[in-house]
């Protein structure tokens, strides 16, 4: 289903719209928000400079550091006493992003966050059971917005309680599940360790996940879980251009389609800022159009992806913007290699005989970078056999080392004793800054 007929428009009618859209929104923040007009005065470009969508070029990005420095609400281009909502970043380290929301803006997020439900398979028939933690993350929130604005029945379950979560799917026939694709999978493992078959005792059909990236490894181990008909789709989006209903995956599986009649998507070069063509992997930046509270303009994000432009087959016209390959600020330095941890990922989850968790601890030994990598076993039975082991150690080594270029220590676990996260995974340790 496709929620709304801006999401087939012809590229000149898209590129009216954000180009008309874009003016008034750099007129906007011009006018209102006084630390990025300092911007634009120290680059020497002022609103009637934008004149083409390739003007954009020329104004200043805008980074989470920008929210920093300006905590709480320095970026803001109304009054408190016009915000209706108030949501921050789920962010472990600094002071969060404090985000806010207009009447007309919560309307917006509403209707975004739908066209990313429907693209994703969710319907107005829908039983929604939402696994997120609810306060003051956008996700939870969020997605209860679009799925309710678009019928369907929603369950605020929040996170946690994985048991009583089952007990809700099996009790309410829930259909769709939102979540991390991590929690997913831990729900799935625990109704099995429940003696339940996901496919065949619960009637959950469609994941919409997000919070974190899911690649495609990912995505078999969700169907080797859930069954082979379980529909999983991700969406993407980020408490500083709303949350979630920047962009969505539909049911053909080609990237994600962006909402770009309010979210205009640019790939650049992260070292030089260069902006990259149709294509090209780089940093995403997003400028968030027709925005009262908090408008956003060239907005570094430090995810790597790449944007396609060609219609899909599912008769969405908005360009797709590649699944998450990983960040320009969270790439592992190695001894020289860089190494995003996706790509440990997706090495890992096509070994049959270990499970999907896994932990990356980074350390300096003698001077030097040793990385481990502790996975689990799917049967612990391999525990009694030290050549198995052994052998199972070397062939991820192996395999590792083809795709990274360097050697890993791999230990391996027994199952369920890795830590199990209700929110977004914490899976990289890097312990580097403690020792020689």
């Amino acid at each position: 289903m496709i929620w709304s007929k801006n999401e087939t428009m012809s590229r000149e009618e898209i590129e009216e719209i954000q180009l008309s859209r874009l003016k008034e929104t750099v007129s906007y923040i011009y006018e209102r928000v006084p630390a990025y007009k300092k911007k634009m005065d120290e680059v020497g470009v002022r609103p009637e400079h934008i004149q083409t969508l390739k003007d954009l070029q020329k104004l200043p990005f805008n980074t989470k550091e920008d929210f920093r420095q300006n905590y709480p609400t320095g970026l803001f281009a109304v009054p408190k006493k016009e915000l209706v909502r108030v949501h921050a970043s789920s962010g472990t380290t600094g002071k969060p992003t404090i985000v806010g929301y207009t009447r007309r803006d919560l309307d917006i997020w509403t209707n975004n966050v739908s066209r990313v439900a429907c693209m994703g398979g969710a319907t107005g028939d829908d039983i929604a059971q939402i696994a997120f933690g609810y306060g003051m993350f956008t996700g939870a929130l969020g997605l209860h917005a679009g799925l309710e604005n678009i019928g369907a029945t929603v369950l605020p379950s929040s996170s946690g309680h994985t048991q009583k979560q089952i007990m809700y799917m099996r009790d309410m026939g829930t259909t769709l599940l939102v979540a991390t694709p991590s929690y997913a999978l831990y729900l799935g493992e625990t109704a099995r360790n429940m003696g339940l078959d996901p496919q065949k005792d619960l009637q959950v059909k469609t994941g919409l996940f997000g919070g974190e990236g899911m690649t495609e490894p990912m995505r078999a181990e969700m169907h080797r879980i859930w069954g082979d008909s379980f529909n999983c789709t991700q969406n993407y989006g980020l408490s500083e251009l709303c949350g979630p209903g920047v962009s969505g995956e539909c049911l053909e599986l080609q990237g994600m389609h962006v909402n770009e009649d309010f979210f205009i998507p640019e790939i650049i070069n992260p070292k030089t800022g260069e902006v990259l063509p149709p294509g090209e992997k780089g940093e995403l930046v997003i400028t968030r159009l027709s925005t009262q509270a908090l408008p956003l303009l060239r907005y570094r994000t430090k995810d790597i992806s790449a944007l396609h432009y060609e219609p899909c087959k599912c008769g969405r016209t908005t360009c797709r913007m590649e699944n998450i390959s990983g960040r320009s600020d969270d790439m592992l330095i190695i001894r020289g290699v860089n190494v995003f941890p996706t790509q440990i990922e997706e090495v890992l989850l096509a070994i049959n005989e270990i499970g999907p968790h896994y932990e990356i601890t980074v350390e300096r030994v003698n001077r030097l970078d040793v990385m481990t990598i502790t996975v689990e076993l799917i049967d612990d039975r391999l525990l009694d056999s030290y050549s198995s082991l052994d052998a199972l150690r070397k062939k991820i080594q192996v395999k590792l080392k083809s795709m990274l270029g360097l050697d890993a220590i791999i230990k391996l676990v027994a199952p369920m004793s890795l830590t199990r996260f209700e929110g977004k995974a914490r899976r990289v340790n890097d312990l580097r800054k403690d020792g020689l």
